[in-house]
């Protein structure tokens, strides 16, 4: 049975180039870049090359590696742009330094408020959690800003949200469930015109960017982000690598004081020691630049054009199929990442459907992979004021992805529902 795998959004295959630059530099440069012989600079170089390569990606400019701390993937890279030196009252979440320029901020004016989306991925909001149970004067206080049924972030609810102490705001840029994409850039003209109106310092913008960089043709500048965090899984690169990026460079974030998630040996900057995984982020800024490539070649057009397809099939195939955000043309319908569909089916469970979707070769998903595992009902669904009992599915497509396969994932679902709707009793029919 061929299998159509329809879950990139969790995680994609890597490439054949990915794999071969990393196995080629595991084989070869071994070297720890720490090491001052010739091995040790070998793996240095090329190190730095890749930083260079992941931040022109990013950035679209040559000589901004120093805005790029390597990290174990999505979640490190959530962790260390919202906790980063949490700790005293210091870093992105503490007041050492504040978004958008500017130096320490005193003590007796130490920032203590958190602005998140009630849509966030939950490495963003459980570290949030943590920065509201630290104890004494570097408590936190958190607001939630609500989103409604388009499952999109008002500028407007962000700037009503703000403290005269809120220091940072986070936003992600598409969610992972919906597909849809947030304003960011936006969200940032609201927090500079807040901040110029009232004489506040503006929050630091921390954009959990994971399902965006790749699928959407953007640069960094153009969000007005702080810092912005990248996964390597996600674009056809290597598991265990991502990156956070960060608007001031690395080093001068180190010596204003910041203090790192854990501390070590010091390396990247001293916010994130442990010996590199050279290996991996080369692998990682090997496929950011593919991506970059084919979004040049109009990828993410192409895979809108999939996606709106697939949705025409399925929804005028199988009747009981309704979109979980508005889609189409209509006036209202939210903008959405191309290579995120996602729908529900009324009265029936998802797991069940998913193992009849996968018995017919088809790979999906419930809502997001990193929580299916948890019991209880998804707080991206229960914020747009879903029912959290009707099946939530997820079809997420990739570079690799055909218009065949789409295609037969219809008829693959078309199968799966009716099967499901035969077993039911008939009481659960009515």
């Amino acid at each position: 049975m061929v299998t159509i795998y329809l879950d990139n959004a969790a995680s994609t295959r890597p490439v054949e180039a990915v794999l071969s630059a990393a196995n080629e530099v595991a084989a070869t440069l071994y070297g720890n870049p720490s090491s001052v012989h010739g091995a040790g600079a070998a793996a240095t170089r090329r190190l730095e090359a890749a930083r260079e390569e992941l931040a022109r990606a990013l950035t679209g400019a040559e000589g901004r590696a120093r805005e790029i701390v390597f990290t174990s993937g999505g979640t490190e890279s959530n962790a260390l742009g919202i906790l980063l030196g949490s700790a005293g009252g210091q870093g992105a979440a503490g007041g050492g330094r504040w978004g958008g320029g500017g130096g320490a901020a005193p003590a007796r004016q130490r920032a203590r408020h958190v602005v998140v989306s009630a849509i966030e991925h939950p490495s963003v909001l459980r570290n949030v959690e943590r920065l509201a149970s630290i104890g004494g004067d570097a408590a936190c206080e958190v607001t939630v800003v609500r989103v409604g049924p388009s499952g999109v972030v008002e500028p407007r609810h962000v700037v009503e949200a703000l403290r005269p102490d809120t220091m940072l705001v986070a936003v992600m840029h598409v969610n992972n469930e919906l597909g849809t994409v947030q304003p960011i850039a936006e969200i940032a003209d609201a927090l500079q015109a807040h901040a110029a109106r009232t004489g506040a310092r503006r929050p630091h913008l921390h954009v959990d960017a994971v399902q965006s960089f790749g699928n959407l043709g953007f640069r960094v500048g153009g969000l007005g982000a702080d810092s912005l965090a990248v996964s390597g899984h996600k674009i056809h690169g290597p598991r265990g690598v991502g990156a956070l990026w960060m608007s001031v460079p690395v080093r001068t974030r180190a010596r204003a004081g910041l203090a790192p998630l854990w501390d070590g040996g010091g390396q990247e900057g001293g916010l994130r020691s442990g010996t590199e995984n050279v290996p991996a982020a080369v692998g990682l800024a090997c496929a950011a630049s593919l991506a970059i490539t084919a979004l040049a070649r109009g990828e993410q057009a192409r895979l809108a054009a999939l996606r709106d397809r697939f949705e025409r099939t399925a929804l005028a195939a199988i009747p009981a199929l309704r979109p979980t955000v508005p889609i189409g043309d209509p006036e209202g319908a939210p903008p959405r990442a191309p290579h995120i569909s996602s729908v529900f089916v009324p009265g029936l469970p998802a797991e069940p459907l998913l193992h009849a979707l996968e018995a017919r070769g088809v790979m999906a998903s419930a809502g997001a992979a990193c929580a299916s595992r948890l019991r209880g009902p998804s707080h991206v669904l229960e914020a747009i004021g879903l029912d959290p009992r009707v099946a939530v599915l997820r079809f997420s497509l990739s570079r690799e992805t055909t218009e065949a396969e789409l295609d037969a994932a219809v008829v693959a679902l078309e199968a799966a529902i009716a099967e499901l709707e035969r077993a039911r009793p008939r009481r659960a029919r009515r």
